[in-house]
C-alpha cells in the first residue's frame, strides 16, 4: 500500500516541477533576458505606418521608408503662391519626392495638419492629415507630402472647443460691422485690432446677432457645394485660424484665395487676410463675444 501512496505524490512532484519551469521561462520571456532575448525590431514596423517606393529610374530595389513622429501638428505655407496663384506655388505631392506629379499648389497663408515625416536624399517631406469631418472625401484621394523647405512649423495646441452646455464668459468681444465691411476687436474698453474684412454676399449673409465663439481651429477643410445654402464649388484645404460663433457654421477665419477685403466676398463667414486673422485667433478666447450688426 506504501508504494501505491508514493506514486500520486511522486506524479504531483513532477507537474508543480514542470509547472515552475514554465514560469521561470515566462518571466524571462518577458523580461527579455537569456536566451530569450531579441533585438529591437526594426523602426519602420514600429510606426504607424511606412512609405513604400517600388523600384524607378536608377533604382533597382524596393525602398521602405518610415513615418516618424514630429514635435507639432501643424505646417503654414510662407514659400508659395499668391491668392490668384500668382507667382511660385508650393507643390503639393502624391508622395515624399519630386518624383512623385503634383497634387496640388499650395497658396501663402494656408494651415495644413501634419502626420508625421519622412526622410529621403537628406530630404525631409511631412505628410498631410485631414482627420476632421469632411463634407466631400471624395476629393481627397491618395496621400499628400510637402517638403519641409518651404513651410514653418507650427507650435499650436490645437482644436478647442467650449464644454456642452456651459455658458462662456470673457472680456473681450469681437464685433463685426457688415455695412462698413470692418472687424473691431476689445478687451474690456480698450481696442485691440481693426482691419477690413469681408462678410456674406447678398444670397448668403452673415447673420446678425450676438454669439459665442465655441469653437477653434488652427485648419479647416472648406468645401461647397452646401446643401440648403450655396449650389457654388469650392474646395480650400487648410483654411486658417477658425474662430466658430453660429451653430449653422459660420467662422471667422483667414482667406488665402482672394484679396476683397472691405467688401462682402464670403458664403456666411467672416474673411480675414490670413496675418490678420492669425493675430485674432491667438488673443481671442473661447467664449468671447461676436457681435454682427449693420
Amino acid at each position: 500500500m506504501s508504494v501505491l501512496f508514493k506514486r500520486p505524490l511522486l506524479v504531483v512532484g513532477l507537474l508543480l516541477g514542470a509547472l515552475l519551469v514554465l514560469l521561470i521561462l515566462l518571466v524571462m520571456m518577458s523580461l527579455q533576458i537569456g536566451p530569450f532575448y531579441r533585438e529591437e525590431p526594426p523602426a519602420y514596423l514600429k510606426t504607424e505606418e511606412a512609405v513604400v517606393i517600388g523600384p524607378q529610374g536608377n533604382q533597382k530595389e524596393t525602398i521602405i521608408l518610415p513615418v516618424t513622429k514630429v514635435l507639432f501638428e501643424y505646417i503654414d505655407i510662407n514659400n508659395g503662391c499668391g491668392p490668384h496663384f500668382e507667382g511660385q506655388c508650393v507643390n503639393m505631392r502624391s508622395g515624399p519626392g519630386e518624383d512623385y506629379p503634383v497634387v496640388m499648389r499650395l497658396r501663402n497663408g494656408m494651415v495644413l495638419k501634419v502626420g508625421g515625416k519622412v526622410e529621403r536624399a537628406g530630404r525631409t517631406w511631412y505628410k498631410i492629415v485631414f482627420d476632421e469631418w469632411i463634407r466631400y472625401p471624395e476629393r481627397v484621394t491618395g496621400s499628400w507630402y510637402v517638403a519641409a523647405d518651404f513651410v514653418s512649423p507650427l507650435l499650436d495646441e490645437g482644436d478647442r472647443n467650449l464644454q456642452y452646455g456651459v455658458n462662456g464668459s470673457s472680456t473681450k468681444r469681437i464685433i463685426v460691422e457688415r455695412s462698413k465691411q470692418m472687424l473691431y476687436a476689445y478687451d474690456g474698453g480698450e481696442l485691440f485690432m481693426e482691419t477690413s474684412i469681408s462678410t456674406g454676399v447678398e444670397l448668403t449673409p452673415t447673420q446678425l446677432g450676438t454669439f459665442t465663439i465655441f469653437k477653434k481651429t488652427p485648419s479647416r477643410y472648406m468645401q461647397g457645394p452646401i446643401p440648403g445654402l450655396s449650389d457654388q464649388y469650392y474646395d480650400l484645404p487648410g483654411v486658417p485660424w477658425n474662430l466658430y460663433f453660429t451653430s449653422d457654421g459660420a467662422v471667422i477665419h483667414g482667406a488665402y484665395w482672394h484679396n476683397n477685403f472691405g467688401q462682402p466676398s464670403s458664403h456666411g463667414c467672416v474673411n480675414l487676410p490670413p496675418d490678420q486673422a492669425y493675430k485674432l485667433y491667438t488673443w481671442a478666447v473661447v467664449g468671447a463675444r461676436v457681435i454682427v450688426k449693420d
